[in-house]
């Protein structure tokens, strides 16, 4: 089955000339069957390349999706055209308001790392997303600072500044291979990695109910499972194009700005090169394992999500 979204919004011909099945509204009505609500809350600055991003790998499955896109009340964003935002998105005050729910929602990272969380322009707001979630919302997938952002919210684990940033695509120990979540993983993946600040498994085993299932000795935990709160945390980017990692070393190293090649990323670790993706398919199973794992959980009736 497809993932359900407006036939105008970018990333439907994208993902169309990617081979990933797309149906627009009219072609959904004429489904009898409950779609999948899943909302994305997109706090990155490249809305358009981060919501083609998480629509690829939800769109893969064999159920039917439907993706709601939601933006932050307040916060304006200065990289993506003020008419794509008023025609796709609505802001979470407006959600909050109506009192939908979701299957499940995304919460994306968001290039303000170097802040502590009371200093986020939006904090208080985001805390009141967080909230909400325990009542709207089936499962919650925090990705980098979005996941840093809950599992602090929740569990008061801090993050920790690094002398310098973690850059490149590192290999991860599958922790706990009967988890739905790693379903099919291989006893180690491959994930990009772009931060410049950590969580510890330190924190992590101080604070309760938490489960660590994908970490590195170098970047530390990758993803965590947080059963109490209905929610995955990832602290690093399984969605990131094969491309993603070099437009931001292009980016930095034409700025002049002092950046590392990515680890483990260009063939010879040669930026001449085109980068390899070794991620793709861990990718895939980690997103449709959850998506997965909603649809055998949640209920039918989504009223009854969060009683």
């Amino acid at each position: 089955m497809p993932i359900r979204i407006p036939s105008h919004l970018p990333a439907y011909d994208v993902l169309t000339r990617e081979g990933v099945m797309v149906m627009d509204q009219d072609q959904a009505d004429r489904q009898d069957i409950r779609a999948l609500r899943i909302g994305l809350l997109n706090l990155m600055p490249k809305k358009i390349q981060t919501e083609t991003q998480f629509a690829r790998l939800i769109g893969a499955t064999p159920l039917q999706i439907e993706l709601n896109l939601i933006r932050m009340s307040a916060h304006k964003t200065r990289n993506t055209a003020a008419a794509h935002m008023e025609e796709f998105y609505r802001p979470f005050a407006e959600v909050a308001a109506s009192g939908e729910k979701f299957d499940g929602l995304i919460i994306t990272g968001a290039p303000i790392e170097h802040l502590d969380f009371n200093d986020v322009s939006y904090w208080d707001e985001i805390t009141k997303v967080f909230d909400w979630t325990q009542s709207h919302i089936h499962s919650t997938f925090g990705v980098c600072w979005g996941g840093m952002a809950m599992i602090n919210h929740f569990h008061g684990v801090p993050k920790h500044m690094l002398s310098a940033k973690l850059f490149g695509c590192y290999p991860q120990k599958n922790l706990d291979p009967a988890s739905p979540y790693l379903r099919g993983f291989s006893d180690a993946c491959q994930i990009p990695v772009s931060r410049w600040t950590e969580i510890r498994q330190s924190d992590l085993d101080r604070a309760s109910g938490l489960k660590t299932l994908l970490a590195d000795d170098v970047t530390g935990p990758c993803l965590v499972e947080d059963p109490a709160h209905r929610a995955l945390y990832i602290f690093n980017h399984f969605e990131y194009d094969s491309d993603t990692l070099k437009q931001e070393y292009d980016r930095d190293a034409a700025e002049g700005v002092s950046i590392e090649v990515p680890v483990n990323y260009y063939p010879q670790n040669d930026p001449t090169q085109r980068p390899e993706n070794r991620w793709r398919s861990h990718a895939h199973l980690l997103y449709g394992n959850w998506i997965n794992q909603i649809y055998q959980t949640t209920p039918f009736d989504l009223n009854d999500i969060g009683t």
